[in-house]
């Protein structure tokens, strides 16, 4: 019996408005190459905030589904209208029934990452990753919430990979994860030290040039939210 039951989806205002975009697209009222109106609008007409329309379009922007141009706005990208609503569906579906290999995938990435920045850093790429854990060690210390600089630290390491293709994947994926596992796992100061030695660890490792040491370290790191994820597909 328990086998035909699915589990509840609690749906976020940026679903909602990624599904309300779907829905034009598959009613022909946004098609390829086409105009979306502006933030403000969108948000008046969703009822929602600002904020979380631009959380949409962000998502959007990463999957390539809109793209962004400084003077003409936000337009959908060019691509098939079938192929645009089956990209948006993988989107969705993708938070919310796979989390597990999501994670998988940004754990293969990250070591990669790591590894590609012990072997190419410069030291302009040293200095940013040590000015983000800096950021990152002052809202530990105080007990805050660190989300933003947690991913910046990550993100400038991908940057100091020298390889864009693993900086924009992770780009896709680590955000949607680190919130989802913040958000429903409520880590205590300890868990936030802990997580700060590991980064300094990594760190060491990438100074020092030791490209397997850095791998190694960064897979310990992220084991926790690996688990996490398993748990979560239970």
């Amino acid at each position: 019996m328990l086998e035909n039951l699915q589990k509840i989806r609690l749906e976020k205002p940026v679903d909602k408005i990624i599904e309300q975009i779907r829905s034009l697209i598959q009613n022909g009222d946004i098609e390829p190459g086409q105009k979306l109106p502006p933030e403000r609008k969108l948000a008046e007409r969703f009822g929602v905030g600002r904020s979380q329309v631009r959380d949409a379009i962000r998502k959007l922007e990463l999957y390539g589904i809109l793209k962004t141009h400084p003077q003409s706005g936000t337009v959908v990208a060019g691509i098939g209208l079938v192929a645009l609503e089956g990209l948006i569906t993988d989107v969705l579906e993708l938070d919310h029934h796979d989390f597990n290999s999501l994670v998988k995938t940004r754990v293969l990435l990250e070591k990669e990452s790591a590894k590609e920045a012990a072997n190419r850093r410069t030291e302009e790429d040293i200095t940013q990753i040590k000015k983000a854990l800096k950021a990152y060690e002052a809202k530990i210390v105080q007990g805050l919430p660190a989300v933003e600089e947690d991913l910046l630290f990550h993100i400038k390491i991908a940057e100091a990979s020298k390889n864009n293709v693993l900086k924009s994947l992770m780009m896709i994926i680590t955000p949607e994860i680190v919130t989802n596992y913040n958000r429903l796992k409520v880590c205590g100061t300890g868990e936030g030290i802990k997580a700060l030695n590991e980064h300094k660890e990594i760190l060491k490792q990438i100074v020092n040039q030791e490209p397997e040491l850095a791998s190694q370290s960064m897979e310990k790191h992220l084991q926790n939210v690996l688990e996490f994820s398993l748990k979560m597909n239970h």
